[in-house]
C-alpha cells in the first residue's frame, strides 16, 4: 500500500472524498486507474459505525493506496458545549460543518484541488461543493453516464461489494444520525446496543440541561424520543415489513437486496439523507 506522494508547490490536488457507502468507494475503484495521483480521504467523525471502519480497510487494500482519516481538532462533544446542547438536525447540521467540511477545506489549504464527487447519472441533487475558489468539482459517474446498476456492477467487479450495514441501513454517517430512518434505529439498538445506549445517553443529557435552562427537548429522531422509539419497535417493525413486501412485489427481477431496502425505506416516508455526509 503506497502513502500519499508528495506534492510540488503549486501542484493541482486530485482529491476524492470517501463516505464508507457505496457510491463514493465505487468512484475511488472507478478513478484508480484513470487519475494514479490521486488522494483519498475519510473524513472521521470518531462515531462511525464498526462496519464503515472495516469496510474503508478492504477498500483501501483494494485501492494499493492509503486513505487519509482527517480528524476533527475538535470531537463531536466539544461542538455540542460549543451549541450549548443542542443536539444536531435537518435544520441545523453544525456536525458537518465542523466535523466534515472544515477539516476538508483545512488539509487542502490554497492548494489548487480537483474534488471528484460521486454524484451518479440518475441522481437529481448536487452534495457538497466547496465555495473556496482554489477547489473545482468534477462529477465522473454523471458525466460518463453511470447509473445505480453501473456502481453495483463497480463493487461486484472489484471483488470488494457493499459495506455489512447495507444489511439494515441505506446510508453511512455516524451511528446516532439524525436522518436515520425509525427502523434503522431499531436496526441499530439489535446489531450494535452499546452505540443505540450512547445515543439515548446523549438525549438524556441534553434534555437534563436544556430542561432547567430553556424548556426544550431534543430528540435524535423527528418526533420522539429513542426510548419512545424503541417502545413501539413491533409498529415499526411490521410498517417496514409491509414495505419491504411491496417493493419487492415492483417487476425488477434481480434487484440487489440493497435496492429493495432503499425502496422500502423511501416508501415509509421519513427524512431523506445528508447529501454532505456523502461525499
Amino acid at each position: 500500500m503506497t502513502a500519499p506522494r508528495q506534492r510540488t508547490p503549486g501542484e493541482t490536488r486530485h482529491v476524492l472524498g470517501i463516505s464508507g457507502g457505496k457510491d463514493s468507494s465505487a468512484l475511488a475503484i472507478y478513478m484508480r486507474t484513470k487519475v494514479p495521483q490521486m488522494e483519498y480521504f475519510f473524513c472521521d467523525t470518531g462515531a462511525e459505525l464498526p462496519e464503515t471502519y472495516d469496510y474503508l480497510n478492504r477498500l483501501e487494500a483494494a485501492l494499493g493506496k492509503q486513505i487519509v482519516r482527517l480528524n476533527a481538532t475538535r470531537d463531536f462533544d466539544h461542538w455540542l458545549q460549543v451549541y450549548q446542547g443542542t443536539l444536531p438536525s435537518a435544520s441545523m447540521r453544525w456536525c458537518t460543518k465542523n466535523l466534515k467540511i472544515k477539516p476538508l477545506e483545512e488539509w487542502l489549504g490554497d492548494s489548487p484541488a480537483v474534488s471528484y464527487v460521486a454524484i451518479r447519472a440518475d441522481e437529481n441533487r448536487l452534495g457538497y461543493v466547496s465555495t473556496k475558489p482554489n477547489i473545482k468539482a468534477v462529477f465522473p459517474f454523471r458525466e460518463d453516464g453511470i447509473d445505480r446498476d453501473g456502481v453495483n456492477r463497480i463493487l461486484e467487479e472489484s471483488g470488494i461489494g457493499l459495506p455489512a450495514y447495507y444489511e439494515w441501513r441505506t446510508r453511512s454517517g455516524c451511528y446516532f444520525c439524525f436522518f436515520q430512518r425509525k427502523h434503522e434505529w431499531v436496526g441499530l439498538a439489535d446489531r450494535h446496543p452499546e452505540l443505540f445506549e450512547r445515543a439515548v445517553e446523549y438525549e438524556d443529557k441534553v434534555n437534563y440541561q436544556a430542561t432547567a435552562m430553556r424548556g426544550r427537548q431534543y430528540t435524535w429522531s423527528q418526533g420522539e424520543s429513542l426510548r419512545d422509539l424503541l417502545e413501539r419497535r413491533d409498529a415499526i417493525e411490521e410498517r417496514h415489513a409491509a414495505a419491504l413486501a411491496r417493493a419487492a412485489a415492483k417487476p425488477r427481477p434481480n434487484l440487489p437486496l440493497i435496492e429493495v431496502l432503499t425502496d422500502a425505506l423511501d416508501e415509509e416516508n421519513d427524512e431523506a439523507g445528508c447529501a454532505v455526509c456523502h461525499l
